[in-house]
């Protein structure tokens, strides 16, 4: 089990926990709406970190966005497992080609 599986199956045990107890739970308890904008958030701060060239400051930004990436999924019950299927449909697939595939 990956470090990403491991950390996915925490976030999915504390879906019910208290959330004066777990900040997982607490972000849980406010909704999808929160997850994604903890998301949102973690994602411009690692953008942050990028244009400034830190690579220890991206590494802890970056860890802290697959956090809430997980959290907001966790919040609209979708699983990692069903994201990595996604990544594995889309292997060795031209991303130009895979976009196109998309147009209505």
């Amino acid at each position: 089990m990956s470090a990403l599986e491991r950390l996915a199956a925490t976030i999915a045990a504390r879906k019910g926990a208290d959330p004066s107890e777990s900040w997982t739970a607490r972000l849980l308890a406010a909704g999808p709406e929160k997850a994604a904008e903890k998301f949102g958030e973690e994602a411009i701060e690692a953008i942050v970190e990028a244009v400034k060239g830190d690579p220890a400051a991206l590494t802890r930004e970056a860890a802290d966005v697959f956090y809430h990436l997980l959290v907001m999924l966790e919040a609209r019950d979708v699983s990692l497992a069903d994201v990595l299927a996604e990544l594995e449909r889309r292997e060795g697939q031209s991303g130009i080609a895979e976009k196109a595939a998309r147009k209505p």
